[in-house]
């Protein structure tokens, strides 16, 4: 059976129209999942205690998109 991981991690963000962390030091590691389902109530439960503050953002990172073990290696695993 294929794992599929995700991982939810947000914070504030410089500008609520973009992406960009105020402080990648503080940005906030919820967990990784084993499922999409868990995952997105996770997402949800910190999305709904920040809400009051526009400029905090949770995401979920599909973290078994990043690693295919069918696929030849990338380019910067070839430099390790």
């Amino acid at each position: 059976m294929t794992q599929r991981l995700h991982l939810v991690f947000g914070g504030e963000l410089v500008d609520p129209s973009s992406n960009t962390f105020k402080n990648v030091d503080d940005i906030h590691v919820v967990g990784i999942f084993p499922d999409y389902e868990s995952a997105h109530a996770a997402w949800k439960a910190e999305a709904q205690r920040t809400v009051d503050n526009a400029h905090m953002r949770y995401f979920i990172a599909h973290l078994h998109r990043l690693r295919d073990e069918e696929t030849e290696a990338s380019p910067t695993e070839e430099l390790g």
